[in-house]
């Protein structure tokens, strides 16, 4: 396989990078780099859709560029699993990508070099006492293209899913909303604000999902994925 070959993924991105990078702040050799790299080291990994499992960084990347335009952040997002999922270390990462970059990598890294691993909870938890925000923004895009292949898992597994967003992300979205992103992802909720607000308050009692109010969550509406993703766990 020829990876410095450009696929459907990475053209969608470079070209979606380049109309936004109006002010040319973007290094694309970098981006360009972290792409053959997904490439190269995720190699023959399949996602349980069946589809290459390198398109689902780049995908990652694709819906983070209209938040967070920054090289570090993009390449971040491209390089989140190269880690857990490859045989890339941090120093690769930092020898050819620089230490910024690796840290954040490192960072929404689960394998630890104890040999232990975190959980995603932990990982989150982690980001949002230190205020860490590319972790926090690079987890829910993370979090929101997985979503897209809860049909290729069981049954089990998509409710153990769904539940974990449920108990986690609303957490991030409150974050990520106070640093104004308004706009992201609107989902248009008015018209079943009642009904679905007692639904969450009832679901939320079921599961010991936390502290967070149904109310402010539904305020969040440009988180509206998330929300959805509870509306199908109630049904």
């Amino acid at each position: 396989m020829d990876y410095s070959s450009p696929c459907k993924y990475s053209i969608r991105l470079i070209e979606k990078l380049k109309s936004l990078d109006t002010k040319n702040t973007l290094n694309f050799d970098l981006i360009n780099k972290a792409i053959y790299w997904a490439k190269k080291y995720h190699g023959n990994q399949k996602r349980k859709s069946g589809e290459a499992y390198y398109t689902h960084p780049l995908e990652v990347a694709y819906m983070i560029s209209d938040y967070n335009l920054k090289t570090d952040e993009i390449v971040a997002s491209i390089l989140h699993d190269i880690i857990e999922d490859t045989e890339v270390s941090v120093e690769m990462i930092k020898s050819t990508f620089g230490q910024r970059i690796a840290e954040i990598v490192d960072r929404l890294t689960r394998d630890r070099p104890d040999g232990s691993k975190l959980s995603v909870e932990e990982i989150i938890a982690n980001a949002y006492k230190k205020q860490d925000e590319e972790v926090l923004l690079i987890k829910l895009f993370d979090r929101l293209h997985n979503l897209d292949t809860l049909d290729s898992i069981t049954l089990q597994k998509q409710l153990g899913t769904k539940l974990e967003t449920v108990s986690l992300f609303p957490l991030v979205c409150i974050f990520l909303d106070s640093m104004d992103f308004d706009e992201l992802l609107t989902c248009n909720l008015s018209s079943e604000k009642n009904s679905f607000t007692s639904s969450i308050d009832e679901f939320y009692q079921k599961s010991g999902a936390g502290c967070l109010t149904s109310n402010k969550f539904i305020e969040i509406k440009a988180f509206g994925e998330i929300v959805l993703v509870i509306y199908q766990a109630l049904n």
